[in-house]
């Protein structure tokens, strides 16, 4: 597996990571067992960035990692939380708060059975709370070797130049894919400016640009995807046009759909680091793959005129949650 650097002096990761969201919520049954053993192969191919959060199955999420990583193989990964979105009575809350932070990572530290995280996000960031405070609180759990380095998530360029001035920031976690391209106006600029690293999720448009899912029917009652305005109505339709024409091009490649788009998003440059979520060796192989295939100027270019910035039909979040990303 290849390697990359987030940030100027942040931590060398597998160019690919692995994000364990759907391990324990929002993408169907979870199977703790099958998780554990998607984790293991993970690291035997030299994944070796795991993302998770606090907030990921109420805490479940960490744990499992933490399982997964007791005894030898602590050394083995790059461990990524987060924190600042919480459950507030069955209800998800915003929380940058200072004191909220000091208090979620050593929740966070337990339930992993770590004594440091390597990458410690601003899941969200409430706008109430002024960034500089918040990335203040974040440089004291450094400065207590509680986490190593910061990052931050979906947050305008304003806030990720005034976080940066605070504190050096090694990663920006932000949705980033072929289908999810408005980070290239002004966010990506001013990430690379500050020598900030890019680590997308969603990065084949959860699941979309895999050409398998035409429509919600076959998707669990509780998948997110079913309220996912791109995949609603019209919406769908216009995108499924999208995704065969990435089927398409990768069958002239000879690679599949989901290797096409990590791949594409690997020729964006060396500072991107995506984190396809899965919870299946199998669909862990595959991705682990796509570091290695090349594609050439045309057929980024080809790439670029199937699927140009704004291509993609519908909003990426439901309305009321819109407001929660690039603040």
């Amino acid at each position: 597996m290849r390697q990359r650097t987030l940030g100027t002096a942040g931590p060398v990761v597998s160019a690919l990571g692995l994000g364990l969201m759907g391990m324990s919520e929002f993408y169907g049954t979870t199977d703790d067992a099958q998780s554990l053993a998607t984790i293991h192969r993970a690291l035997d191919l030299g994944v070796t960035l795991l993302d998770t959060a606090d907030v990921y199955g109420a805490g479940h999420n960490e744990q499992l990692l933490g399982r997964a990583l007791a005894g030898r193989r602590r050394d083995e990964a790059v461990v990524a939380t987060k924190f600042g979105s919480r459950l507030d009575d069955g209800t998800f809350v915003v929380d940058s708060s200072p004191e909220y932070a000091a208090r979620a990572v050593d929740a966070s530290l337990a339930r992993l059975g770590l004594d440091h995280i390597d990458l410690y996000y601003l899941h969200r960031r409430n706008p109430d709370v002024p960034i500089e405070e918040t990335v203040g609180a974040l440089a004291d759990l450094v400065k207590a070797g509680k986490i190593r380095h910061i990052g931050l998530s979906e947050v305008s360029a304003d806030t990720l130049r005034r976080a940066h001035a605070v504190h050096p920031v090694a990663a920006l976690q932000s949705e980033y894919s072929l289908w999810e391209r408005g980070l290239e106006d002004e966010i990506l600029p001013t990430a690379r400016e500050l020598g900030i690293a890019l680590v997308p999720y969603s990065p084949v448009g959860r699941g979309f640009l895999t050409g398998t899912i035409t429509d919600t029917s076959d998707l669990a009652a509780d998948d997110y995807r079913r309220f996912d305005p791109r995949f609603q109505g019209e919406n769908l339709r216009r995108n499924l046009r999208l995704a065969n024409g990435v089927h398409a091009l990768a069958a002239e490649a000879d690679i599949t759909p989901t290797q096409l788009a990590l791949a594409w998003l690997l020729h964006q440059g060396d500072d991107i680091v995506p984190i396809p979520g899965t919870k299946r060796i199998a669909y862990l192989e595959e991705n682990a793959a796509a570091a290695d295939v090349r594609l050439d100027a045309a057929q980024l270019k080809t790439l670029d005129e199937a699927l140009p910035r704004g291509a993609a039909s519908g909003l990426r979040y439901p309305e009321p949650l819109m407001h929660r990303v690039n603040i």
